[in-house]
């Protein structure tokens, strides 16, 4: 087998094992296990306060943790870029994108982090091909050279996923990424992800119950810093504990009558299941942007 090969399948899942973090003294996380595949789009639920958003910090770097977070390597105790160059990307509640720079310089500014430093100084002839390929996906190739800050809500949001694809993050950990978008808007997006999710690993920290139930292949369940609940939407949904402490006896969010029961995938460690080639990136039928903003 290729060391090209050995390195992708290395980087098929995420295993979470044990994670802690302390805030003197305080656990908002406590004792976390977690795996999630490639191709399981998974969904991170909870109260608020609960560590959802304070795992993928500590996944990615920015807060300290103890136990361990394995993505291909082991991500505890790395520096934020070496995680990023590790194959990590992550998004915020807020889009980080460069708003007086066009959507194209946006993606090929991140796109530039895996070129060598004497690259950057020459003049592009032409669009990466990554680049083009991101444009494509995330459904923005028609406004390309608009001005970033002119998006709407929802393709600032796209744009930024596009940066994580055009940086090859094989691992995307997605915070609130539908949070004051249209319906339309979150439309598109869930069929985004479910798109990138057949070749990549992704986590989402969402609120919105009718956005999970329509996309989530599994969710994790959140109380007090401990996973309290795993499954699929249906087995969630009928979970005590989370009825309990998270939806109420009146409330529900049973998956979709059409969509049907995905079977997750296992992981066994090292004795896997081999892939034969690394596949293809392939764009998705065009997504095409709503021409408003968010809804109020």
């Amino acid at each position: 087998m290729s060391a090209a090969a050995v390195e992708r399948i290395a980087h098929d899942y995420l295993e979470v094992r044990g994670l802690v973090v302390d805030f003197d003294g305080f656990h908002a996380v406590d004792g976390v296990d977690l795996t999630v595949t490639k191709g399981d789009l998974r969904f991170l639920i909870g109260p608020n306060g609960a560590g959802k958003t304070t795992i993928i910090d500590a996944i990615t770097g920015l807060t300290k943790a103890t136990g361990s977070a394995v993505f291909g390597v082991e991500l505890l105790g790395m520096a934020t870029h070496r995680i990023v160059r590790a194959g990590v990307g992550r998004t915020f509640q807020t889009a980080s994108v460069i708003e007086d720079l066009t959507v194209l310089q946006n993606l090929d500014i991140a796109a530039g982090m895996r070129r060598r430093r004497l690259t950057l100084l020459r003049a592009r002839k032409s669009t990466p091909p990554e680049v083009t390929a991101a444009l494509e996906t995330i459904g923005l190739a028609e406004h390309a050279d608009k001005r970033a800050g002119t998006l709407a809500h929802g393709q600032k949001q796209w744009l930024e996923i596009g940066m994580l694809l055009v940086q090859d993050a094989r691992l995307l950990l997605l915070d609130e990424p539908v949070a004051g978008m249209s319906a339309e808007e979150r439309q598109q997006t869930g069929e985004l992800l479910q798109h990138i999710a057949q070749t990549r690993t992704i986590v989402v920290v969402e609120h919105d119950m009718e956005f999970l139930r329509s996309f989530a292949d599994s969710v994790t369940v959140l109380h007090q810093g401990k996973v309290i609940a795993e499954g699929s939407v249906a087995e969630v949904q009928a979970d005590p504990k989370v009825i309990e402490v998270y939806l109420g006896p009146s409330e529900t969010f049973a998956p979709a009558a059409e969509r049907p029961p995905k079977e997750r995938p296992k992981v066994t460690g090292p004795s896997r299941p081999v892939a034969t080639a690394p596949e293809k990136f392939r764009p998705p039928r065009k997504i095409t942007p709503p021409t408003g903003g968010a809804d109020a």
